[in-house]
């Protein structure tokens, strides 16, 4: 079973206070949308988060989501540029 998004902002959000919070959130809500969706994931950042078993999807653009994921994928990285988010 995959982590969800909290558990994986949880996850990343761990030890002192960090002023990049928001920019970790909004990249932990866009990747449970991968995640849920089987994509494995290659960075450590990612893997720790949320893990491989189960993945089916080496490329990201591999990835079936529905029209409404791939919209709310394109709104939370619009919000990250927004914020100067970095991946």
């Amino acid at each position: 079973m995959r982590k969800s998004a909290f558990l994986a902002l949880v996850l990343l959000s761990a030890g002192p206070a960090r002023a990049d919070f928001p920019c970790d959130a909004l990249w932990a809500e866009r990747n449970a949308v991968y995640a849920d969706a089987g994509y494995c994931f290659r960075t450590p950042r990612g893997i720790k988060a949320f893990g491989n078993a189960g993945c089916r999807f080496d490329e990201i653009r591999d990835v079936p989501l529905s029209e409404r994921k791939r919209q709310d994928v394109a709104d939370i990285l619009r919000e990250e540029r927004r914020n100067g988010c970095r991946d």
